[in-house]
């Protein structure tokens, strides 16, 4: 599960960095307010984490704790949000940094 989350942000990370020049054009983006909601209604989840990617966009994983299902969006500083990626089996982990010199 781990290595698919780390997928989907190297290819959230991609989308990223090849820009947004069609904000809101694209086929899976819409107001942020919009997704969120739809996410909540839809599907039951909520956001799980953020962080600040290239450009000042948003990145944020939504994930249901009762069917495990997970998205990441995107989210312009227009307020457009972008589906990235989306699964199965989302796990909550609290991993401690390997020990200095190990090969994890």
């Amino acid at each position: 599960m781990r290595k698919q989350l780390m997928i989907a942000c190297t290819a959230g990370l991609a989308f990223l960095s090849g820009g947004l020049t069609a904000e809101g054009q694209a086929q899976n983006c819409a107001p942020r307010d919009m997704v969120v909601g739809r996410l909540a209604t839809k599907y039951g989840e909520s956001r799980q984490s953020m962080g600040l990617g290239s450009n000042n966009a948003v990145i944020e994983v939504f994930a249901s704790p009762i069917s495990g299902s997970w998205t990441i969006i995107v989210t312009t500083p227009r307020g457009i949000a972008c589906l990235v990626a989306s699964g199965q089996a989302y796990e909550t982990m609290a991993e401690a940094l390997p020990a200095e010199g190990s090969d994890a």
